[in-house]
């Protein structure tokens, strides 16, 4: 039973994870702009704030959901404002940056921290966790070491979605003009100020 709760727990990290909402298109940017390991860092900073989403959820859902109906409206409007500057800031990336220029571990935490915050604080992150924890019936992992299995499956199926596509990025980025990495910085840039629109309007919904 334990391993089907882990497996259920790596399917709900991959759900949340995989959407190309706000974060993917950060997290994307970053690694073709930037390399690798700074995708991947970024990606590492999302499976965590997921984790620790996950943490509260299996200790006590039914208290992790009215706590965050609670918080909704700050979180959102928090969520919102970080998002549009964010997005504003990607829109002046010039493009791909030098290796050497993104390789330092002060770097990588940075882009580990800034993304754990946004993930934690993205109203669209906290309504889907809800939904789709609810809809893999994890809101009834019961007690012993069951809630840390579901904070390692989430954690590890978020993390395996964040290496593949930094991947995948990364793979290709050198096969592209600068022009293209440009243009996706803008793409991105605009994905990021739309979705902090919606998440402030929606507070006032």
């Amino acid at each position: 039973m334990l391993i089907v709760l882990f497996l259920k727990a790596v399917l709900l990290g991959l759900a949340i994870a995989a959407p190309v909402g706000p974060i993917g298109a950060l997290c994307i940017n970053r690694a073709l702009t930037r390399g690798f390991w700074v995708g991947v860092s970024g990606g590492l900073g999302t499976a965590l704030a997921d984790a620790s989403y996950g943490a509260l959820a299996a200790l006590g859902f039914a208290a992790f959901s009215a706590v965050l109906a609670k918080i909704s409206m700050p979180m959102a409007i928090g969520g919102g404002v970080f998002l549009i500057f964010l997005g504003w800031r990607e829109m002046r990336q010039t493009g791909a940056k030098p290796a050497a220029e993104t390789a330092g571990a002060g770097d990588l935490l940075k882009t580990t921290a800034m993304t754990y915050v946004l993930t934690i604080a993205n109203p669209v992150t906290l309504l889907s966790f809800v939904a789709i924890f609810a809809g893999f019936g994890l809101s009834n992992a019961g007690g012993g070491i069951a809630p840390a299995i579901v904070v390692a499956g989430v954690f590890t199926g978020s993390l395996l979605w964040w290496i593949f596509l930094s991947g995948l990025v990364a793979a290709i980025r050198h096969c592209l003009p600068k022009e293209f990495a440009r243009w996706v910085a803008r793409i991105s840039g605009g994905i990021l100020i739309g979705f902090g629109m919606v998440a402030i309007s929606s507070a006032f919904a």
